[in-house]
């Protein structure tokens, strides 16, 4: 199996990952399919309008997730990558007036999102929770062009047809071109045990035979400004965050209250779980309120492996620019087998696959800077994966806030205890991690819908908003 570190690590926008990133992506293969696309052309025929329409999961939480204002842009020409963030609403604006978008390289397309942007909650889609579909027109309304995507979690875009061929695939199903093509953690610790190699050095070389060395490193070192840099900006903020549920950003105040106790040299036996809440609820504070963020490996998730990393940086002064790498390598390396054989979509599996995944990545990274042998980074996945399992996904009013930002907090703080769990035992351990994925699938399919990420139950139902 290959899935590289900057398929989990994308560099992006909040507030979701499945809900606002993969949407926007969608857009923009859409366009390129209008464009380049295989597709019969009536002669003559050219499109002058779209439609898309969102089901499942993005119908019920798409506004609160922002995947209407993301399908906008999308059609646009913006990526998460490429959007202005602070021209995103003016030119959600003059598309609502014009009633188009006017994507660069194609001429202006009819679309008005008051009619032709539809929340469809009563069809959902077979692929998957996240279905939308893209329609193209021409000038008498004849239907040219229709395609259907997916969103799986973590950004990640599928068309029907990729979708059809990846559940055919199975999921034991590696990749035989690179040196070390584990495709589950038995694999990786065999490999692990023939090779003398590392989690770390194992990922790196497979993705080595992608790029070359220098341009992991500096993709690797670009990944960690971008969460540094979100941690840096949810620090300096304050103010109510949007959507309508006036929570307000916490992470400022708490952050001043602990730089207060360190200059004045206090005794806090909780002083590390406080700087790993803190790091984290800054980075999902930035989510909530549509920043630049890094799928990791969602954006729900965001916040707990640059908060473990920042507490890794802080707290143990050997860290260095190279551990950064390795962490984030054999993060990605766990990531890779827990999407492979489960799922990071909220909206498949629940919670259990986005914060749940996070931790146990965090987990594998920090026991591996700090020493940690492959068995007992396995173990410390397994560990904080665990002890996530049955999660649900409900955000009060679709909103990635409540409870997600200090969700995002305490796994941080469980990723932290199981690494350090694992790295004082030899890796030997009950609960292998595959058994723990594969848990973690079975127990997304037994859940009921409304408890993966449609606010239909849960918190989402039980907290009255005001």
């Amino acid at each position: 199996m290959f899935l590289s570190v900057f398929d989990l690590f994308k560099i992006g926008i909040g507030p979701s990952s499945s809900h606002t990133m993969g949407p926007m992506t969608a857009a923009a293969r859409f366009l390129d399919e209008i464009l380049a696309g295989d597709w019969p052309r009536p002669a003559g025929a050219r499109v002058t309008a779209l439609k898309a329409s969102l089901h499942g999961s993005l119908a019920y939480t798409g506004i609160g997730h922002g995947t209407d204002r993301a399908v906008i842009l999308g059609l646009n020409g913006a990526t998460p990558v490429t959007v202005d963030l602070d021209r995103a609403d003016d030119d959600i604006a003059a598309i609502q007036a014009g009633k188009k978008v006017s994507p660069p390289g194609h001429p202006a397309y009819r679309f008005d999102p008051a009619v032709d942007l539809v929340l469809d909650k009563k069809v959902a889609l077979p692929g998957h929770a996240n279905g939308m579909a893209f329609s193209a027109h021409d000038s008498d309304g004849r239907l040219l062009l229709r395609r259907v995507y997916y969103s799986i979690g973590g950004g990640f875009v599928v068309s029907d047809e990729e979708l059809q061929r990846l559940k055919a695939r199975g999921p034991e199903a590696a990749a035989n071109d690179v040196p070390y093509p584990f495709a589950n953690a038995r694999g990786m610790l065999a490999m692990a045990k023939k090779s003398g190699l590392s989690i770390a050095d194992m990922k790196r070389a497979n993705e080595e035979t992608r790029q070359s060395r220098e341009e992991l490193d500096a993709g690797l070192d670009r990944v960690w400004d971008a969460m540094r840099g979100c941690i840096e900006r949810g620090l300096s903020r304050e103010g109510i965050m949007p959507g309508g549920l006036k929570v307000k950003r916490r992470a400022r105040r708490l952050h001043d209250a602990l730089q207060e106790q360190w200059q004045q040299n206090r005794p806090n036996p909780l002083l590390a779980n406080d700087w790993l809440s803190v790091y984290a609820m800054a980075v999902n504070e930035e989510n909530a309120a549509g920043g630049r963020v890094v799928t990791a490996p969602t954006n729900g998730a965001a916040g707990v492996i640059p908060a473990v990393l920042r507490y890794w940086l802080h707290f143990h002064p050997e860290a260095d620019q190279a551990s950064i790498r390795d962490f984030l390598l054999t993060a990605a390396a766990i990531g890779g087998i827990i999407k492979h054989n489960a799922s990071i979509s909220g909206a498949e599996v629940g919670c259990q696959g986005e914060v749940g995944s996070a931790s146990a990545m965090a987990a594998a990274g920090l026991c591996a800077v700090m020493g940690g042998t492959a068995m007992q980074v396995e173990n410390a996945a397994e560990i904080a994966l665990e002890h996530h399992l049955g999660m649900t996904c409900d955000p009060v009013a679709g909103l990635v806030q409540v409870p997600c930002i200090e969700r995002n907090a305490l796994g941080a703080v469980k990723a932290v205890t199981a690494a350090s769990l694992a790295i004082k035992g030899d890796g030997t351990h009950f609960v292998p991690l595959d058994a723990a994925v594969e848990t973690m699938r079975q127990t997304g399919i037994d859940m009921n819908e409304k408890y993966k990420e449609t606010s239909l139950g849960g918190l989402a139902v039980n907290v009255v908003e005001c």
